[in-house]
């Protein structure tokens, strides 16, 4: 397990640009612990990362490794556990109203971490779910029971709340993605604009809030996760991170 490990990180390190920015050195003794103590959980493994950071490029990758290599791993956003705001917003006439009169969009009270946290339990211990669905189209309806998740081997759940208090020892593996304010703010602003139909104007206050929001509520986060993952690498080689952990755990099943 160890030299395979060691083996992804000497590749890595030849990349023209590598994917790992930091490993934490207890990872491997802390997840072999937990294989042989419990071999038959589902591994949970959380992505999360500030805003346009890469973490939708990842599970993209993800999700083509799967199709590839037919891996049992399901994937799970966390965005689709934001509360029902649909009231308050009906109540100042918009989002934008909303926010502009202190509702703070990614503070952790603003998900429903409760039931995040039950969801994922129910999911490494190889139950089934129906998790609820946001719509994000500005009217902030949050529908629950909305669709099935079925538990696999492998869970990913990608977002920002993962790595939040209540959640995040639920995981095995914690990812956390990391990138340049200025590709970041590059990728958000096209994002907005040609995927979410907002104004240029609209899409940098937007911006703005999400700089102060991910200072005081992701990065601190960042010195909790096993691999800092620079969001602006080259992710092809992405699926072998993947394959390396559907092989340790097929030898401890």
């Amino acid at each position: 397990m160890q030299s395979k490990f060691k083996q992804i990180l000497a590749y890595d390190k030849k990349c023209e640009t590598p994917i790992f920015k930091e490993v934490n050195p207890n990872f491997i003794s802390r997840f072999t612990k937990r294989l042989i103590n419990n071999p038959a959980k589902r591994l949970l493994i959380g992505i999360t990362g500030e805003s346009a950071s890469g973490k939708s490029t990842i599970c993209k990758e993800i999700r083509q490794t799967i199709g590839q290599f037919s891996m049992p791993v399901s994937i799970l956003s966390t965005d689709n556990y934001f509360k029902d705001i649909s009231d308050l917003i009906a109540k100042y006439g918009s989002f934008d109203n909303l926010t502009d009169n202190g509702y703070d969009v990614d503070a952790p009270e603003s998900f429903q971490l409760s039931l995040l946290r039950e969801d994922l339990e129910k999911l490494s211990q190889g139950k089934d779910i129906m998790a609820p669905k946001y719509i994000a189209n500005g009217t902030g309806i949050s529908v629950p029971n909305s669709f099935e998740v079925k538990t696999n081997k492998i869970v990913v759940v990608e977002g920002i709340a993962t790595m939040y208090e209540d959640v995040k020892d639920v995981f095995d593996v914690r990812i956390y993605v990391e990138t340049e304010n200025d590709i970041r703010r590059e990728r958000f602003i096209k994002r907005a604009i040609t995927e979410r139909n907002q104004t240029e104007e609209n899409a940098i206050k937007h911006w703005q809030y999400l700089i102060s929001a991910g200072q005081k509520y992701v990065v601190p986060f960042k010195d909790s996760a096993d691999f800092v993952l620079d969001g602006n690498s080259d992710l092809n080689y992405f699926r072998e991170i993947l394959k390396y952990i559907d092989t340790v755990t097929n030898n401890f099943g």
